[in-house]
Formats: C-alpha cells, sequence, structure tokens
C-alpha cells in the first residue's frame, strides 16, 4: 500500500513540474513571438448604426411639400409667330409675295408674383407675335412680353389675372450645394406640369466655351418643353431657370442645365427698373486654365484665376488691382474658374462695390472694387478698337444691335469704305454682330489674319445711313 502511495505521489509531483516548465518557459516563449510578428489588423470606417431609425430619416426627403409648392406655379407657354411659306414656281411666275403661315413653339414659365410676372427663356418666345400661357388648371391668358435679355437667355412675361397667381419664391442660388436634391417642374412634351427629381452635379458649368455662362448642372430629368420651367430646392424655392441639354437625340440623356436664380432674378429686375440689363463689370482679362500659356507657367495647378491684365479706367485698376495677382474670392463667393467670376457678376450692377479677396507675393490681401460700366470695354479686330453701344446710340439709330467703332488705324479700311470712328458694324460675313463678345468669338474662328476671311461687312455711318460692302 505503501509503494502505491509513493507511486502515485510521485506521478503527481512530475506533472505538476511539467506543466510549470511549459507555462514558465515554453508558452511565454510562444506568446511573445506572436506579439512581436503579428501585423495590426486594418480598420474600414464603417457605419453599423444604420436601423429603422436612419431609415426612417432618408424616408423624410420628402418631395411632396415642394411639388406642391410649385407644381401650379409653373406654367405652359404657347409662341406663335409667322413664317414666310416655301416658293413656289407660280410665285416667281406671277410675282407674287411669299405667304406666311402661323408656326408654334412651347415651352415652360415660372409665375414670380402674385400679379402675374412670369419667367420664361428667351428663346422659347423668340420671334413671337403672339404669347398665350396656360395655368396647370387650364386656363388660358394672352400674355404680354415685358422685355428679354439674350446673353442670359432669360425673358419675362405679364398677364392680366382677375384673381392673384400662385408663384414661387426666389431661393438662394449661390446658397445650393453639389449632391443637393432638386426638383425640375415643367411641361415637358406639351404635356401638364411635370416633375422629376435629381441632384445638383455641378455650379457654374460654361458650354459655350467663352467662359460666358454660368449654369447649375443637375442630373433631374428635363426634355423639349421644360426650357422656361423651374429648378426647385426640397424647400419649394426657385434656385434655377431649366434652360437647355446636352444631347446627341434632343431629349435627356443624363444632364440638364439651368440658369442660377440669382442671376434670373437680377435680370428681371434690371427689366422692369431699366428697360434692359444693368452689367457691372470688374474689369480683369484672365488667364484661362488648360492654356497653352497656363501650362507653360506653372499656373494650372494654382487655387483661383490669375489676373494677366487690367482694363484702363476699370474699378479694378482704381483699386489697385494688379497683373499676376491671384483672386481667390468675391464676397466669399469661391473662385477657381472664370464662369465662377461671371457667373456672380451677372448678379451685380454699376457702381455695386464687391470685396476681392487675393493673392500677391504670397500676402493674402482684401480689396474692396467699385464695378464699372460695361462701356469702358473694347476689343481689337482688324487694327480697329471696337466697343458695344450705349443704350442712346441704339436708340439714336433704331437698331438693338452692333457695335460701335472707337478707334481705326487700318488704312485699307478707311481708304476704301471710310470706315472712321463712330461707325457702327452691324454684320460680318453675314453673322449678326450684338456685342463685343461676337467680335471676340469671330476673331477666334477666322484666326491671326480676319480681313483675309471678310466677304461681307454691314455698317451705319456718321449719318445714320446704312451701308453693305461685299467683297469678291
Amino acid at each position: 500500500m505503501k509503494k502505491i502511495l509513493t507511486l502515485v505521489f510521485v506521478s503527481v509531483l512530475g506533472g505538476i513540474i511539467t506543466l510549470s516548465t511549459y507555462k514558465l518557459f515554453i508558452e511565454n516563449e510562444t506568446t511573445v513571438a506572436l506579439e512581436t510578428n503579428a501585423k495590426q489588423p486594418f480598420f474600414v470606417p464603417t457605419n453599423y448604426k444604420l436601423t429603422n431609425t436612419n431609415l426612417a430619416e432618408i424616408a423624410k426627403t420628402d418631395f411632396v411639400e415642394a411639388a406642391e409648392k410649385t407644381v401650379n406655379a409653373v406654367v405652359h407657354v404657347k409662341n406663335t409667330s409667322l413664317v414666310s411659306g416655301p416658293v413656289t414656281l407660280q410665285d416667281l411666275f406671277f410675282g407674287r409675295q411669299q405667304s406666311k403661315r402661323a408656326q408654334v413653339g412651347t415651352g415652360s414659365g415660372v409665375i414670380v408674383s402674385p400679379d402675374g410676372y412670369i419667367i420664361t427663356n428667351n428663346h422659347v418666345i423668340a420671334g413671337s407675335n403672339e404669347i398665350s400661357i396656360t395655368l396647370n388648371d387650364n386656363k388660358i391668358y394672352d400674355a404680354e412680353l415685358i422685355g428679354t435679355d439674350e446673353k442670359t437667355d432669360i425673358a419675362l412675361l405679364k398677364v392680366e389675372a382677375e384673381d392673384d397667381l400662385p408663384y414661387i419664391t426666389f431661393g438662394d442660388s449661390d446658397a445650393a450645394q453639389i449632391g443637393e436634391w432638386v426638383l425640375a417642374v415643367g411641361n415637358p412634351f406639351n404635356l401638364t406640369s411635370t416633375v422629376t427629381a435629381g441632384i445638383i452635379s455641378a455650379k457654374a458649368r460654361d458650354l459655350s466655351g467663352i467662359n460666358a455662362q454660368s449654369f447649375i448642372q443637375t442630373d433631374a430629368a428635363v426634355n423639349p418643353g421644360n426650357s422656361g420651367g423651374a429648378l426647385v430646392n426640397t424647400n419649394g424655392e426657385l434656385v434655377g431657370i431649366n434652360t437647355a441639354i446636352t444631347s446627341q437625340t434632343g431629349s435627356y440623356i443624363g444632364y440638364s442645365f439651368a440658369v442660377p436664380s440669382n442671376i434670373a432674378r437680377k435680370v428681371i429686375e434690371d427689366i422692369m427698373e431699366f428697360g434692359n440689363v444693368q452689367n457691372g463689370i470688374l474689369g480683369v482679362s484672365l488667364l484661362n486654365k488648360n492654356s497653352k500659356e497656363a501650362i507653360e507657367k506653372g499656373l494650372n495647378e494654382i487655387k483661383g484665376v490669375y489676373v494677366v491684365d487690367v482694363t484702363e479706367k476699370s474699378g479694378a485698376e482704381k483699386a489697385g488691382i494688379m497683373s499676376g495677382d491671384i483672386i481667390k474670392k468675391i464676397d466669399n463667393i469661391e473662385i477657381s474658374k472664370f464662369s465662377d467670376l461671371s457667373g456672380y457678376l451677372k448678379t451685380k450692377r454699376p457702381n455695386d462695390v464687391v470685396n476681392v479677396e487675393l493673392i500677391r507675393n504670397d500676402k493674402l490681401k482684401n480689396i474692396p472694387v467699385t464695378l464699372s460700366k460695361t462701356d469702358i470695354l473694347t476689343v481689337d479686330f482688324m487694327d480697329m478698337e471696337l466697343k458695344n453701344l450705349s443704350n442712346d446710340d441704339k436708340l439714336k439709330n433704331d437698331i438693338s444691335y452692333g457695335v460701335q467703332v472707337k478707334r481705326n488705324n487700318n488704312e485699307w479700311l478707311f481708304k476704301e469704305l471710310g470706315i472712321t470712328s463712330n461707325y457702327i458694324i452691324t454684320d460680318i460675313n453675314d453673322i449678326k454682330i450684338k456685342n463685343i463678345e461676337d467680335i471676340t468669338i469671330l476673331k477666334r474662328k477666322l484666326g491671326s489674319n480676319p480681313q483675309k476671311y471678310l466677304s461681307k461687312i454691314g455698317l451705319i455711318n456718321t449719318e445714320g445711313k446704312r451701308e453693305q460692302f461685299i467683297f469678291r
């Protein structure tokens, strides 16, 4: 019995010693090795809080209220114009005049006041002899054209109704953000008021290629007939006037474009107060990004816009803005391209003061600038200095377009055509010249020697008589 107890004691003692040795030496070594060689786990930022409560919050992105506020304030616009029919052999034989026939165009409009003022696109009512609008309740009114602005493609109409009309309140398009939900309300394909939803995809888009436009881009579906309709935020406030789509088919394929409401509001206020649009200019020439010069100077990556030149006698020159300055902001609006700048300035008038934040010699400066009138702007073309027509010159010559010769250093044009200062150029090569921007576009088309491609020019001389010259 003693031997058995001794054997059991020895066995237990041996097990204790073995286990202690393993714990003390082997297990500790293994643990240290794992801690030394193991890689730290990689964590992907993840939100695990998508609960039924969150789903309920998402569902609150509801467009019903915004649609109810706006659908009755968007109207159908019908434009009736008289166009000449095709010339027949009988017309030529008998010497008859071409017959006129009615042509109808349609679009949308937005009521912006209870007394019947309506915004639409200029291209919706261009060339009209008669304009009528149809409300969402099918009431029809004749509309009066109050004024238009071709540059922004905005027109203002007025209807007389016995009762106050439903209208949409203006929102602040500068405060609209990329990714924000918006609704497009209009009359596509002659349907009654239709609502589509999307987000703001981009701001300050320029479709012209000359940095003259500043559209809000959205992926809300817009089709023919939507032109002149409303782009509204989820509060039902007007943030844009739907104007254009990019499509090879003529129908919506993904993106549409709207004139920002701040620009549209300023245009109609000018038309009502002054009869035309009052444009204020800063007076700077900017270097386009991605241009050869910008790439060579290493300016493609700057955050802002680079000032190449400052217009003489402009507000910018008087305030001390200089060539080489980099404009970062205007009135706390970030400026990263020319369309940001031009879009914001379209909401301003001559003599308005804007605060320009710029960098000069690596130092940040804030400079208040009083905006100038556009009549200080000139453009050089065929050794002539041209400027926009003043309103007085337009009235005096009974014309709504053209540019005036401020200075002529082209000896051939002086000797052959008699062009001197104060002559007005109305058209070149059958292209109507509305302003100096059209001259800038023409210069790009004709290249460095435009006189070589000059085939026809229309003028108004200093006596107010029209002249037409054809070159063979």
